[in-house]
């Protein structure tokens, strides 16, 4: 059974009034811009900051050890965000070539608008190439990123093999 949707009567001076103290935007089809962008947005994202620094009082984080200048660690790591870069720069044997590599990073971030292009639908599992590459993407990144973590030799096969 097809639900029927009457449209409000826009002439009703009910309707006029609390429209025009902006109650019912969402429901009588006003656009987003400007009541929920200016109005709503804010809030949210000074929530968001107010949650993030309450956190950060209430459960600061552990500075480790002084640094020591006159010892060097025996492995020194990048931040774990860079983790798959570092393991690309470790494990190519020309340097060259591993700055080489690094530039395919943002040519196939540019490239993914063009690959969720090619297909009009929403659904991941009706777009299989975006996903194959996003999965392959998200299953090498995470391979080169636990690497970087392992000694050389055992870096490739994560120690498996």
């Amino acid at each position: 059974m097809a639900k029927v949707l009457k449209k409000p009567d826009l002439s009703d001076p009910k309707l006029r009034a609390k429209l025009k103290m902006g109650m019912g935007h969402n429901y009588y089809g006003e656009p987003a811009w400007p009541n929920d962008l200016l109005y709503t947005f804010p809030i949210v994202i000074m929530g968001t900051i107010a949650l993030i620094v309450g956190l950060a009082v209430l459960d600061p984080a552990m500075v480790g050890e002084p640094a020591n200048p006159f010892a060097t660690p025996l492995e020194i790591l990048p931040e774990w965000y860079l983790y798959p870069v570092f393991q690309i720069l470790r494990v190519v044997p020309n340097k060259l070539l591993g700055i080489a590599l690094q530039t395919l990073i943002p040519l196939g971030l540019m490239l993914i608008p063009f690959i969720e292009s090619v297909n009009k639908f929403q659904n991941p599992f009706r777009r299989p190439v975006a996903m194959s590459v996003f999965l392959f993407g998200t299953a090498v990144t995470l391979w080169l990123g636990i690497g970087a973590t392992f000694p050389i030799d055992k870096s490739l096969t994560l120690g498996l093999f």
